[in-house]
């Protein structure tokens, strides 16, 4: 069992940025895909930015490409989320997902994870 808790969120004028953490226990996440994901009031969850377990390569939607910068440090098992030049359409739930079955093309769908956090709240103000 993978432990997930995300910390970093709050509010932030349009433009700003805030990093977001996601600390893992229970198991070391050196071999799961880890991946962000968010949803905002009324809407679905959708898939924010990932690394699959067998490569190095970050994938991001298209929405938060060139603003958002996910990395992972297997030595502290931690997940970082860096948002930069946010939006108020970035206001919304982040959460942090990790799953160490699930295949390339399911990195983007968020039924394919097992593991969850509770979730950070990210609000930006215009």
């Amino acid at each position: 069992q993978v432990q997930l808790v995300e910390s970093g969120g709050g509010l932030v004028q349009a433009g700003g940025s805030l990093r977001l953490t996601c600390a893992a226990s229970g198991r070391t996440i050196r071999g799961y895909s880890v991946a962000w994901f968010r949803q905002a009031p009324g809407l679905e969850r959708e898939f924010v930015a990932a690394f699959h377990r067998n490569n190095n390569n970050a994938h991001y939607a298209d929405s938060v490409k060139g603003r958002f910068t996910i990395s992972r440090d297997n030595a502290q098992n931690t997940v970082l989320l860096q948002m930069n030049n946010l939006k108020p359409e970035d206001t919304a739930v982040y959460y942090c997902a990790a799953d160490n079955t699930l295949i390339l093309s399911s990195l983007r769908i968020s039924n394919a994870y097992d593991y969850w956090g509770q979730g950070t709240q990210v609000t930006v103000s215009s």
